[in-house]
């Protein structure tokens, strides 16, 4: 089975996902990348969506630094830099949500997510050319990005009297990838010690946000909220961290809340992963949460690979055919290159897009290439 995933996953990222994008979504006049591309790969939105820019780069850059040093791929990664590095800053030096095709601010986002992937991208593509500037900025980026995390008032969402304190997911997961990629051991082992704030006791399951007041864990659909692509990105992630930083007990919980999301996820009438769900089963203020789509397919997989790879049991293998199987058999688009990115619940095609400001060049690209790297390694013992 190893070796048929190896190959098809190959085969996938070289002839089909990777041309979809070096073909369509360079912007060959201004720089930088289209990333709203209709099934065929004609673009219907010219405004650059940033944070999906610098995951471009760093898809390109990773690629360039993994794989082979093909000039193509430099280029595309140095149009994505250079097109960030000229427009994507304000003066307080904070990323701009999305930009028009020539660079001019378009819409800004109180989040510190751009600035995380800008910042991945700019170490990446460091890495790829040398430049020193663009590890240098990584760095910035870096601490700036931890700092807004801890102070959101620093990009203008001060804390409002009726809100509840959080820790959000999404903010492990972007300096949990940060600190991966630099080496940071300090900020993985805290990453490492915040997901135990996320775990419900019961289930084991990671909440998206969890109530740092015990009290509240459950108490709105915000605090029982249950993302299992996050949970699946989440455990290959510190899973990596867990190499730099050992932590048994860390280790134990994440192989717990893999297992939990795979079992409250997977959708037994239709087959695929939901896309949210109420840990308590109550209604959701997501309507879209029954729909199956591409990223969380994605990360399922690969943690799924990589739970197999970790413990040879043969569930996980079990789990990752199933999931293959279903995803493969609707997501890609042998037609026209890449996949599709949004099902309804029945698996049927809800949109025909390959990319919006939401979906461009990276969790399939990734998926496919971390797989690949890890399948050869295993293929060869």
């Amino acid at each position: 089975m190893l070796s048929e995933l190896q190959n098809l996953y190959e085969r996938n990222l070289f002839e089909s996902v990777i041309p979809f994008w070096l073909r369509h979504s360079i912007d060959r006049e201004h720089g930088g990348f289209f990333t709203c591309l209709d099934r065929t790969g004609a673009i219907y939105d010219t405004r650059k969506y940033v944070w999906l820019n610098g995951r471009q780069v760093w898809t390109f850059a990773k690629l360039y630094n993994t794989i082979e040093r093909r000039p193509e791929w430099l280029d595309a990664a140095r149009s994505g830099a250079e097109f960030l590095r000229g427009h994507v800053f304000d003066e307080q030096g904070r990323c701009y949500f999305s930009l028009t095709r020539e660079g001019q601010p378009s819409f800004y986002q109180r989040k510190p997510y751009g600035a995380g992937f800008v910042a991945l991208g700019f170490w990446e593509f460091a890495r790829a050319s040398g430049e020193d500037w663009y590890r240098s900025k990584a760095l910035e980026l870096y601490a700036r990005i931890a700092e807004w995390i801890a102070n959101p008032s620093l990009l203008g969402r001060s804390p409002l009297a009726g809100g509840t304190a959080m820790s959000n997911l999404a903010d492990i997961y972007i300096l949990a990838s940060l600190a991966l990629e630099i080496g940071d051991s300090a900020m993985l082992a805290k990453c490492l010690q915040d997901i135990r704030l996320h775990v419900d006791p019961g289930t084991g399951l990671l909440h998206e946000t969890a109530t740092l007041d015990p009290g509240l864990r459950k108490s709105s659909p915000d605090a029982r909220l249950i993302c299992p692509g996050s949970i699946f990105e989440i455990y290959w992630i510190l899973g990596r961290a867990l190499r730099l930083c050992p932590d048994a007990e860390a280790e134990a919980l994440l192989l717990r809340a893999l297992d939990a999301a795979c079992e409250l996820a997977w959708d037994t009438q239709f087959g695929g992963y939901y896309y949210f769900m109420d840990i308590d089963g109550r209604p959701m203020l997501q309507l879209e949460s029954d729909m199956k789509l591409w990223w969380v397919h994605c990360e399922g997989i690969y943690a799924l690979l990589c739970a197999h790879l970790q413990t040879n049991d043969s569930k996980w293998k079990t789990r990752l055919r199933q999931a293959h199987d279903w995803t493969w058999s609707r997501f890609p688009d042998a037609a026209s290159g890449e996949w599709f990115g949004y099902l309804h619940r029945d698996g049927s095609l809800s949109h025909s897009l390959k990319g919006n400001n939401y979906k461009g060049c990276f969790h399939v690209p990734r998926m496919l290439l971390y797989s690949v790297l890890d399948l050869r390694r295993a293929n060869q013992h």
